[in-house]
């Protein structure tokens, strides 16, 4: 993890942190302007952060000023119907 042009450069696998350091999930993916996190949970959630929301704290991790909550209501965008409707 490295900060180049503003953005912080993450990879897959790399673990993100919320407010207080509590950790939010995994880097599952990433994109040109967000991050796709999966949750840590016994149902998993992705949620699409923007890299500029992202920055590293005092111990280099990946970390946005969110907490767990506000970070599922800000980023996840769940489906508006079935698929196969």
């Amino acid at each position: 993890m490295t900060e180049e042009r503003g953005l912080v450069e993450a990879k897959r696998g790399d673990r993100l942190v919320g407010e207080g350091g509590h950790s939010i999930g995994r880097v599952d993916a990433v994109f040109a302007d967000y991050l796709l996190v999966r949750t840590r949970s016994l149902l998993p959630v992705d949620l699409y952060v923007p890299r500029d929301a992202i920055s590293l704290d005092g111990r280099g991790r990946l970390s946005v000023t969110l907490g767990r909550r506000a970070a599922h209501g800000a980023w996840h965008r769940p489906l508006k119907r079935a698929p196969h409707e």
